[in-house]
C-alpha cells in the first residue's frame, strides 16, 4: 500500500497489519481456543466428566439441527474428521446410545447420524452447564456486542475459507 490510499477492507486510512501482526493475532486466537477448552467442557456430564470437543460438537450440532439429524459425511467435515475418524467417533456414540445410523431413502450413498432420546437428553445437560461457562468466560469479558462481533469474524473467515 502507498502513502495516501486507503485499506479497502477497513475503510481507513490506516496502514495493513505488518507480518508479524498477523502472526500474533491468529496466534491469539489459537492460544484463547485452547486456553478456554477445557474451562468450557471440562466435567460438563451429568456425571461431572469432561466432554471431548468432538463429542461434543457432533452432540450439540444434532441437537440444534431441526429433526435432530444430519449425514454423517457433513457431520464429518464440520467437525474436521476424516470419514474414518468420524465413523469411529459414530461408533463410539452409538454404543453409548446416543446416536443411530438411519440410511437415506432416496439415496444409499448417504447414512444420517440421528440423535436418540437418550442422546437429546445428556446434551441437553451439557448444554445448560457448558452455557453457562460461556457466559461467564466469553459473554463476560468481551461483553454482548464483542460476541457479536467476535461472531461475525469467525463467520467471515469461515466463509472465506470454503470458497
Amino acid at each position: 500500500m502507498t502513502a495516501g490510499t486507503t485499506d479497502t477492507r477497513s475503510g481507513t486510512g490506516a496502514e495493513p497489519p505488518s507480518d508479524d501482526d498477523l502472526i500474533t493475532a491468529w496466534g491469539l486466537v489459537h492460544e484463547a481456543v485452547n486456553a478456554l477448552q477445557p474451562t468450557l467442557l471440562g466435567g460438563v456430564t451429568p456425571d461431572g466428566r469432561d466432554m471431548a470437543g468432538p463429542w461434543f460438537e457432533v452432540l450439540i450440532r444434532l441437537q440444534r439441527t431441526p429433526g435432530h439429524r444430519l449425514p454423517m459425511s457433513r457431520l464429518a467435515r464440520e467437525v474436521s474428521l476424516s470419514t474414518g475418524g468420524f465413523t469411529k467417533l459414530a461408533d463410539r456414540l452409538e454404543r453409548e446410545g446416543y446416536l443411530e445410523r438411519a440410511s437415506c431413502d432416496s439415496d444409499r450413498r448417504v447414512v444420517y447420524a440421528t440423535l436418540t432420546d437418550a442422546g437429546l437428553a445428556f446434551i441437553g445437560e451439557v448444554r445448560v452447564k457448558h452455557v453457562e461457562r460461556l457466559r461467564e468466560h466469553v459473554l463476560g469479558p468481551l461483553g454482548a456486542d464483542g460476541v457479536r462481533q467476535l461472531a461475525a469474524l469467525a463467520r467471515t473467515l469461515r466463509d472465506s475459507a470454503c470458497h
